[in-house]
């Protein structure tokens, strides 16, 4: 199962009181205030880790506390720190506050720790109050509650490469056949029903970048028909879009018109994923009876000052060539 959002609750330790006492021992007179500090409240820190890929962990464990401080006690002894306790995310998690919608915080690489919640501090024992002029104080505080905040995470995939489309454009059949990603393949539409990521490996140089097959987009995804927008999200990261478009006749549908749905819906999403570097790709051309089809899509690709290309993930025409050209937008944008 794929989680990519959920909401959770988060409760920091409260600070333990202080103490209210005094020295009482034979042969001491006027032993003075002895009261200790309490303790300070554990904190909830989250961590993000490469052991986890989904928030499913959260689906069924949506609270979480960490441990509250001791309470100061006399002979000036100071209460225990309460427990922190630690919540590990994937990498890619984002963290609003759910009340509020503030940003809090993007996890982006592995080990990066944030404290969701900060514990309370420890009240003062009446031995802090004891001054020259005051030598028996009865004041004392109570320890301070520890934040708690209900928060938001969502989950954005960090890939290199994402490849969006119309259902069964073969977003899913080229990943199976460019990286060790095996996600289900089948002739009907929505057969990816949830993000998948690839590795792809370059033998020349052993160099490698992660792609990822988002599920279909169809007309309308943005006002929720078929599976809506929700997986956009995982493609905001990316640094170039792969836009695939079935120019088979078995889609029944005009190649440019798909091309121009998946861009309003793209950019109903963002302006700015409408707007990231794409490779436009003819796909099933071993099918395209009709070299209009493609022909008119590469007008289009030239109209637009993008790269095209012609696939056939079936036979494996192109596939080379198409993944050689990601790693070079990749690269290459890394380098600048």
């Amino acid at each position: 199962m794929f989680i990519d959002e959920v909401k959770i609750y988060v409760k920091a330790g409260d600070g333990g009181n202080g103490c209210l006492a005094f020295r009482r021992e034979k042969y001491v007179p006027r032993g003075g205030p002895s009261g200790g500090d309490g303790g300070r409240g554990g904190d909830v820190v989250m961590v993000a880790s490469e052991h986890y890929n989904t928030l499913l962990h959260f689906r069924f464990n949506p609270e979480h506390k960490a441990g509250r401080g001791r309470h100061g006690e006399g002979s000036n002894r100071t209460g225990r720190d309460g427990e922190s306790i630690e919540l590990p995310v994937p990498v890619g998690t984002v963290v609003y506050d759910d009340e509020t919608g503030e940003l809090l915080h993007d996890f982006t690489k592995p080990g990066e720790r944030f404290i969701a919640a900060r514990g309370g501090r420890g009240g003062r024992g009446n031995a802090r109050f004891a001054t020259s002029t005051h030598q028996a104080p009865t004041e004392h505080e109570p320890g301070k509650p520890g934040e708690e905040r209900h928060l938001r995470l969502e989950l954005k995939l960090l890939a290199d490469v994402g490849l969006v489309g119309f259902p069964n454009a073969g977003k899913s059949t080229l990943i199976s056949r460019i990286s060790a990603a095996r996600p289900k393949i089948a002739d009907y539409p929505f057969t990816t029903l949830e993000p998948n990521l690839g590795v792809v490996s370059l033998p020349e140089d052993a160099r490698t970048f992660v792609v990822a097959d988002i599920p279909g987009l169809i007309e309308g995804a943005h006002l929720g028909h078929g599976l809506g927008i929700q997986f956009l999200r995982h493609i905001e990261r990316t640094r170039l879009l792969v836009h695939l478009v079935d120019v088979s006749e078995a889609s029944g549908r005009d190649p440019v018109h798909d091309f121009h749905v998946v861009m309003r819906e793209l950019a109903s999403f963002s302006e700015d994923l409408a707007r990231k570097p794409m490779i436009l790709v003819a796909s099933k051309i071993d099918a395209a009876q009709d070299p209009e089809r493609v022909a008119a899509l590469e007008r289009l690709a030239a109209e637009n000052g993008l790269d095209f290309y012609r696939i056939s993930s079936v036979t494996g025409e192109g596939i080379d060539r198409l993944k050689f050209a990601m790693g070079e937008k990749i690269f290459s944008s890394s380098a600048a």
